[in-house]
């Protein structure tokens, strides 16, 4: 058998299931702690190894994530709220129902806007390691 269809036939880990409920705290914004945040740390629950993070992020009013440079390409979906991201000095506003997809090598961050918290998905993949 060759190697690469005994790749393909290799079993697949077994799927995680994990309880938003079990990953929540309370903490400062990431990337400057620009105010407070409730953090659903998804993924960091998911057996090693993961190729992705996968976490949902409530910021309070007034918070942001603040500007950094990205290594990867990553996304931003508003579940609710209202926000404005901004990439490479490019500003749009947000809302519920739309997505920010961000570009390796841009400096990105997210700011809360108006009265309501900002509810997110935020989604990128893990950075690799040399073997």
């Amino acid at each position: 058998m060759s190697a690469v269809l005994a790749l393909l036939m290799a079993a697949a880990p077994p799927m995680a299931i994990i309880d938003e409920a079990d990953t929540v705290r309370r903490e400062p914004t990431p990337h400057g702690a620009i105010g407070m945040s409730t953090a659903w740390r998804i993924s960091d629950a998911v057996p090693r190894p993961r190729r992705m993070e996968f976490r949902r992020r409530t910021l309070d009013v007034g918070a942001a994530i603040g500007e950094h440079p990205i290594a990867h390409d990553e996304v931003y979906y508003v579940l609710e709220g209202e926000g404005e991201v901004v990439s490479d000095g490019q500003r749009a506003r947000l809302t519920k129902g739309m997505t920010a997809y961000l570009y390796e090598g841009a400096v990105v961050g997210i700011w809360q806007k108006g009265d309501a918290p900002l509810a997110l998905i935020v989604s990128y993949p893990v950075e690799r390691k040399a073997p």
